[in-house]
C-alpha cells in the first residue's frame, strides 16, 4: 500500500541564493504533487521506498527587488527512517506595487497634461484665433513697402503683436464661456467650460492670468499701439459678454454687430499696422492704400461674420431671452444678407487689385485670389441648411478660413 505524509513548512532547510528569506511570507498559489511509490514485497512503512517530488509554484513580493529568482530546497527526512523527500520550489516574484502605482501615477499625469491642453485649445476658439493671428501678420504686411523691410527686425515686431494677442484670445473667449455657461450648454455643448473639461474655477483663473500677462507684456514691449488695441479689446468684448448693469451687448442686436464691426475692420487693422510703421519701422504716421483697402474688405466681411455667427446658436439665445438678428429676422433671411455682404468684400478686394500699381502678376494673382475664395463661398452655399446648427456651424467655420485666405492676398495690394 501507498502512504505519503506530506508536510509543508517554512523553514527550508537549504536555499541556494544566499539571500535570508527567513522573514519572507510566502504564498502559495498552486501545488503540484508527483508521487511515485515503489514496494518491495513486505508490508511495513519500513520497506516502503517512497520518493516524492513536490513543486511550488510560489508568487513572492520583495520590496527590494524586481529580478526574478529560482529557488531550490532539498531535504531529506527523518519522519521514517527510510524515506526520502524531495522538495522543488520554484519562486517568480510579480511587480512590486510600489513600481506599478509611480508608472500609474506617471501615466496619470501625462494623460492629465494632454486633455489640459486639448481642452485649452478648444477653449480658446481655435478658428478665432487663426483669424486674428491672420489679421495681425497681414496687417503688419501691409506696412511692408520693399523687400528690404522684412527683415528680423520685422519678425521681432511681428512676434510682440502676436504673443499678447494670444492671452488675448484666452481673456475674451474665457469671459463669454464664463457668462454664457447655461447658454452653451444648450448651443455649443462641446465647449470645455459647458462640457465639464475644465472646472468654473479654472476657467476663472485662466482668464484672470490672461488680461495680466496680455497688458503686461504689452507694457514690457512700450508699443502704443499695442497697448491701445489690448485695452480696447478687452473692454469691448467684456462689455459684449458681461452680464451686468448696463452690459451685455449681445442682447441687443444693433450693439453686437456694431462691436464686431468697430474691432475687426477699424481696431485691428489700424493697431496692427501702426505697431509695424511706427514703433518697428520707424516710419511717421500715415494712412497707406492697402490699409484702407484692408480696412474697406474687413469693414463688409466683418459685418456678414457678424450677423451670421448667431444663426447656430436660434435655439438657446430663445430660450434665454438674448434677442438676435437670427432671431428677429430668421436664419434664411440673415444667412443670404451674409453671403451678399462676403461676396462684395471679395469685389472690393478683386477691383482694388486690378487697380494696383504693382505688375501685372501681382494684379492677376490678387484678382485671381480674390475670384477662387468667392467662388468657393458661393459654391459651398449650395450644401448648408440653415435649419440646421451643424451645418450652419460648419459654414461659419469656412467663412473664416476664407477671410484667412484674403488676409494673404490684401497685402499685395498697393
Amino acid at each position: 500500500m501507498a502512504m505519503a505524509h506530506l508536510i509543508s513548512s517554512p523553514n527550508v532547510s537549504s536555499l541556494s541564493t544566499g539571500a535570508n528569506l527567513w522573514d519572507r511570507k510566502l504564498s502559495f498559489n498552486s501545488i503540484y504533487c508527483e508521487i511515485g511509490t515503489l514496494s518491495s514485497h513486505g508490508s511495513k512503512a519500513s520497506k516502503h521506498n517512497i520518493k516524492a517530488q513536490i513543486q511550488y509554484n510560489i508568487p513572492l513580493r520583495f520590496q527590494q527587488s524586481p529580478f526574478n529568482y529560482h529557488y531550490k530546497s532539498i531535504e531529506k527526512g527523518a519522519i521514517y527512517e527510510e524515506s526520502n523527500k524531495s522538495y522543488v520550489v520554484k519562486a517568480v516574484n510579480l511587480p512590486s506595487s510600489e513600481s506599478e502605482s509611480e508608472a500609474s501615477n506617471s501615466n496619470n499625469i501625462v494623460d492629465s497634461v494632454k486633455n489640459f491642453v486639448a481642452a485649452l485649445y478648444q477653449f480658446i476658439y481655435p478658428y478665432a484665433m487663426y483669424g486674428r493671428s491672420s489679421a495681425a501678420i497681414s496687417a503688419s504686411l501691409v506696412a511692408v513697402e520693399k523687400l528690404s523691410d522684412i527683415s528680423p527686425l520685422f519678425f521681432i515686431g511681428l512676434l510682440q503683436a502676436l504673443i499678447p494677442h494670444l492671452f488675448m484670445d484666452l481673456f475674451v473667449n474665457g469671459v463669454n464661456q464664463v457668462f454664457d455657461f447655461e447658454i452653451d450648454k444648450i448651443n455649443k455643448p462641446y465647449l470645455p467650460l459647458a462640457a465639464g473639461k475644465i472646472s468654473f474655477r479654472s476657467c476663472a483663473i485662466i482668464v484672470a492670468l490672461s488680461a495680466i500677462l496680455g497688458l503686461g507684456l504689452n507694457f514690457m514691449i512700450g508699443s502704443p499701439a499695442l497697448i491701445w488695441n489690448f485695452v480696447l479689446s478687452a473692454t469691448l468684448w467684456t462689455c459684449y459678454s458681461a452680464n451686468l448693469p448696463l452690459l451685455r451687448w449681445k442682447q441687443n442686436p444693433v450693439l453686437a454687430s456694431l462691436l464686431m464691426f468697430v474691432t475687426w475692420a477699424y481696431i485691428f487693422p489700424i493697431t496692427y499696422f501702426f505697431h509695424m510703421q511706427t514703433f518697428v519701422l520707424k516710419r511717421p504716421l500715415l494712412f497707406t492704400r492697402s490699409l484702407i483697402v484692408t480696412m474697406l474688405f474687413m469693414s463688409f466681411y466683418s459685418t456678414g461674420i457678424a450677423l451670421a455667427k448667431d444663426i447656430p446658436d436660434v435655439e438657446g439665445d430663445i430660450k434665454h431671452g438674448v434677442d438676435t438678428f437670427a432671431a428677429s429676422l430668421g436664419q434664411k433671411r440673415l444667412f443670404w444678407i451674409s453671403v451678399v455682404l462676403y461676396e462684395m468684400a471679395f469685389g472690393v478686394a478683386f477691383l482694388a487689385g486690378a487697380s494696383s500699381s504693382f505688375p501685372y502678376l501681382i494684379k492677376f494673382v490678387t484678382c485671381l485670389g480674390n475670384v477662387v475664395l468667392g467662388s468657393i463661398l458661393w459654391y459651398q452655399t449650395k450644401y448648408v441648411d440653415v435649419t440646421n446648427p451643424a451645418s450652419t456651424r460648419s459654414f461659419y467655420s469656412l467663412n473664416w478660413k476664407l477671410m484667412m485666405g484674403a488676409h494673404v492676398l490684401l497685402p499685395l495690394i498697393k
